[in-house]
């Protein structure tokens, strides 16, 4: 089973994570911050990932560590249950709508990190979460991922749908990319040999 397990533990927080790749979609999260444990429930149903999140942040400060090191975590966490990706699809996109938002995403596992983000959400918060924290969260996951991800919205007002449609669409791309391609179950794809 291609599982990871992750502790990061900074001044700032410290975080247990694991990952199933091949899961059933289960979420256990507890990240301090509601809108943030809802995002990431829905990107483990999306996905079809098992994952346990616990982080204890500075959220008094407010939710910026706690959002970019949980980003960090899960993209260290996807790079270990990956390996050297062995017979992966590699790619994947979704356009995903949400009621009157619709999403694109799109991975490439390629081993180069690389956020493409083209999200206007309309409001600074949503609850008392920081929007912009939406683009910091995605920047710490490509960068330990070590992969190109684009997230781009086609259109929408409401910044709830907005946030959740880059999360399932996030998912899903990453769940096709992740999947095992069995006409090339025992080759690297790519033709350098390595990703």
């Amino acid at each position: 089973m291609r599982n990871a397990t992750v502790e990061r533990k900074t001044a700032e927080t410290d975080i247990l994570l694991s990952l199933t790749l091949d899961g059933s979609g289960t979420g256990e999260i507890d990240t301090g911050c509601g809108f943030l444990d809802h995002m990431l429930t829905l990107f483990a149903k999306h996905g079809r990932f098992d994952l346990a999140v616990r982080c204890r942040g500075d959220v008094e400060v407010d939710y910026h560590h706690t959002a970019e090191d949980i980003g960090i975590s899960l993209g260290k966490a996807f790079a270990d249950a990956l390996g050297d990706k062995r017979g992966i699809v590699r790619y994947g996109d979704t356009t995903l709508p949400m009621d009157e938002a619709l999403v694109l995403t799109a991975v490439d596992l390629s081993g180069r990190a690389y956020l493409g983000y083209e999200m206007q959400i309309p409001t600074q918060k949503v609850g008392d979460f920081d929007t912009e924290l939406v683009e910091e969260f995605w920047l710490g996951f490509v960068r330990t991922a070590a992969c190109t991800l684009h997230i781009r919205l086609l259109a929408g007002s409401n910044s709830h749908h907005i946030i959740e449609g880059a999360f399932k669409s996030a998912a899903r791309s990453l769940r096709k990319a992740v999947a095992i391609d069995p006409d090339f179950a025992d080759e690297i794809p790519s033709t350098k040999g390595v990703l």
